[in-house]
């Protein structure tokens, strides 16, 4: 498996699940092999929303944790464009986003929907307040390293460290 890719919700917003759920469905079918789906309650995992720059007030999120690193969806609601989600699981096969997790810049989707870099210039009928509040709002793709690495076996627990043991 390539990763968990999972939305951190209110377990009591079951839109926002049902919503996931379908474009699952109609977009990532064939993904299943190497990425594994799955909901995640937002408040019991806010510690890891908090490695992403999130709060339990941004839920729904949407993440990957490839195991080394996490990769944020840029907007949830973006998952109403069409192939959205399944190009975000095409740029963790291709490598995109574990480069623009080391810094590098991709020019081909400036401009795009509502991901803009901050310091865009003012869209149409936008007030400079306007932009301050979008620029403020507006999530660069740096996602934190990946705290599943870290684990390890339960200290106070029996654990088999070597599979060979039974």
């Amino acid at each position: 498996s390539s990763g968990i890719n999972a939305e951190y919700g209110d377990p009591e917003d079951q839109d926002s699940v049902a919503k996931f759920t379908q474009k699952v469905n109609e977009q990532c079918e064939d993904q299943k092999d190497g990425v594994n789906f799955l909901h995640a309650d937002g408040f019991k995992f806010a510690h890891p929303l908090s490695h992403l720059g999130k709060t339990t007030k941004d839920l729904p999120v949407l993440a990957i944790d490839s195991f080394k690193h996490m990769y944020l969806f840029p907007k949830f609601e973006n998952l109403d464009k069409p192939g959205r989600l399944r190009r975000f699981i095409e740029d963790l096969h291709s490598g995109r986003l574990h480069r623009e997790f080391h810094g590098e810049v991709f020019k081909d989707r400036v401009g795009e929907d509502d991901e803009k870099p901050a310091g865009s210039p003012n869209r149409p009928g936008e007030t400079p307040n306007d932009k301050k509040e979008r620029e403020r709002r507006e999530v660069p793709t740096n996602p934190p390293e990946s705290v599943f690495k870290k684990l390890e076996p339960n200290k106070n627990r029996y654990s088999l460290l070597n599979k060979d043991e039974l």
